[in-house]
């Protein structure tokens, strides 16, 4: 198809969006390890889950087998008040950067939340409610998640609790306004609230905090409510399963117009967006089908992927939650305050993990300052103020189009932007005004960290 027939935004129709979620995990010949009880070392049970996670999503957290899995209904219903969205063509980028490259990227930030997490919010949220819970418990980095599972719980007349990351709490007072107005409560964590939080406070006077530490309460308050459940806004298998929406549009977009990506890039925290993004496309690729070159892009202060080890940790600070074997930095790893919240996780998924481990993908790390000019200039001519965690994205699909400037290549680069900036202006503020910095971990602050992991016959380091 000729190039000037692509339209700068491609949206699929109502009748064409995905009815299922796609489960990348039937197709990989190396399954991610299963979670174990952190005391036994045993893989856990779908009994032992549903202490912790709704009886549905446990189902779905332990399929490895079945490929696609059908979105209910009501759910699919939700999707239609702002999906499909858009694929866009970054003309205006292209030119900006005068390169031969084509790039486009996935917008998920045309929805009251802001951002992609809406996609999975709205399914556990559901499967809290078909259950007959009372409520649920999560924690939230950056505020996307938690605003988005407070949307999702006022649509659905479930109570909310909220442990958001000190930090981020801070800075981001408008995003925690909004979760109060969906009638979610919001604590910054940690907190008193919680022995686990007392504990930590107890430990590291004066914290910032983790979304290690914020997951340890948000556990620990659900295990002790009759009627609560807690909710996990990225990391977990069926979050990334849910998040398949995202990857199953792009590509029906674009095989719509028969575009095939060369080179496809997503921001990576916990996994959530770069999971369910490349999904449909890494199926492919692992069923011989097309080749892709995958990159996942995390934050140089929290290098879980790039200078982690891959073996079970704790999922949380508190070391309440299952063992999950994946690449991390260590539980007790607490990271600099960095602005770009939603990825600042100790670990990673643990698909994402073993699809890295066998090669099926690259990962960098990039510092905040790089990050920002490339989120200013990409708003300067796109006309979207993108979030700090989606810049990192954008920062890697401009050195590949500036790459292929000075080489000559017309690669077709494709990457997500997960959500909108517009709760990080005091971020952006920073920036503007010279006082933002660079922090990297040392080694020793890395060895730290990866020195709590627990040791057990097959886990050394």
């Amino acid at each position: 198809m000729r190039e000037e027939k692509i339209p700068y935004k491609i949206y699929l129709s109502e009748s064409e969006m995905p009815k299922q979620w796609y489960n990348v995990r039937a197709d990989m010949k190396n399954k991610p390890a299963p979670l174990l009880d952190p005391v036994t070392k045993e893989p856990m049970t779908a009994a032992e889950l549903e202490k912790v996670f709704c009886s549905e999503l446990v189902k779905q957290e332990l399929d490895d087998t079945n490929a696609y899995i059908d979105i209910p209904e009501e759910i699919l219903d939700f999707y239609k008040m702002y999906r499909p969205a858009p694929l866009v063509r970054a003309y205006c980028l292209e030119k900006h950067l005068n390169t031969p490259a084509k790039i486009y990227y996935k917008f998920e930030g045309n929805n009251t939340s802001g951002s992609h997490k809406l996609n999975s919010a709205i399914a556990q949220a559901f499967y809290a409610k078909k259950q007959g819970l009372k409520g649920v418990t999560t924690e939230t980095g950056a505020g996307q998640w938690g605003t988005a599972l407070s949307m999702a719980c006022a649509y659905l007349g479930l109570d909310c609790r909220v442990f958001m990351v000190k930090v981020s709490y801070e800075q981001k007072p408008f995003r925690r306004e909004v979760m109060r107005t969906y009638g979610a409560s919001v604590t910054p964590s940690p907190s008193v609230t919680t022995a686990v939080g007392r504990k930590i406070l107890a430990e590291h006077p004066g914290t910032t905090g983790s979304l290690g530490c914020a997951i340890s309460e948000a556990v620990e308050t659900a295990t002790s409510m009759e009627g609560y459940r807690y909710v996990l806004g990225s990391v977990l298998s069926q979050v990334l399963l849910h998040q398949t929406i995202i990857g199953l549009e792009t590509k029906a977009a674009m095989d719509k117009y028969n575009i095939t990506p060369d080179v496809i890039i997503g921001c990576a925290g916990g996994g959530s967006n770069l999971g369910g993004f490349i999904s449909p496309f890494m199926g492919e690729k692992l069923r011989g089908e097309k080749d892709y070159r995958f990159i996942a892009v995390e934050p140089e202060t929290c290098p879980s992927l790039t200078r982690g080890k891959y073996v079970y940790d704790y999922c949380d600070t508190g070391r309440i939650c299952p063992l999950s074997k994946m690449y991390t930095l260590g539980a007790g790893y607490i990271p600099a305050g960095t602005h770009a919240g939603g990825l600042r996780y100790h670990g990673m998924s643990s698909i994402v993990s073993q699809l890295y481990d066998d090669g099926l993908m690259e990962a960098v790390s990039v510092p905040q300052t790089s990050v920002f000019a490339a989120a200013q200039e990409f708003a300067r001519v796109e006309g979207i103020l993108p979030a700090p965690e989606s810049s990192h994205a954008i920062r890697v699909a401009m050195d590949e189009a500036i790459r292929c400037r000075e080489t000559g290549e017309e690669k077709t680069i494709l990457f997500c932007l997960t959500g909108t900036g517009y709760f990080d202006l005091v971020a952006y503020g920073r920036y503007n005004d010279g006082e933002m910095t660079d922090t990297v971990p040392t080694d020793a602050d890395i060895m730290k960290g990866l020195a709590g992991i627990p040791r057990f016959p097959g886990n050394e380091i």
